[in-house]
């Protein structure tokens, strides 16, 4: 149904830093330099973080949440992880969400522009 997502952000470097370190520890790689930001692509879809093309700075969206899937719940930790080593923020430690279907296990993220992110992977069990 997802075709692609667009992130803004307002420091390429800093974003492309945090997102190729999240997205690695997601087994997704690093991603693709643009000149105005970087993609990361797969048969399911892309996320693309990069300046706004309108040229206005980004801001964040009230609301929005950028959910990732991970493969596991060491993904979920190594992605946290990875995201607070690169500049970004937590908003949720990894752990069980009973709010979420099936009390998925994931965690939160503020990327360095303040988008919020999260990776989810399915219960298969206790931890």
């Amino acid at each position: 149904m997802i075709n692609h997502v667009f992130l803004g952000t307002n420091d390429i470097e800093k974003s492309r830093a945090f997102y190729n370190a999240t997205m690695s520890a997601l087994g997704y790689g690093e991603g693709h330099e643009l000149p105005h930001g970087t993609a990361f692509a797969n048969a399911d879809g892309a996320v693309v973080v990069a300046k706004p093309a309108n040229g206005e700075a980004a801001c964040v969206s009230n609301g929005a949440t950028l959910g990732l899937k991970a493969p596991s719940y060491d993904a979920v930790d190594a992605w946290h992880a990875a995201g607070l080593a690169a500049g970004g923020s937590d908003d949720g430690a990894p752990g069980f969400r009973a709010q979420s279907p099936g009390n998925m296990y994931g965690a939160y993220l503020r990327d360095p522009d303040g988008n919020k992110i999260c990776a989810f992977t399915p219960n298969v069990g206790e931890r």
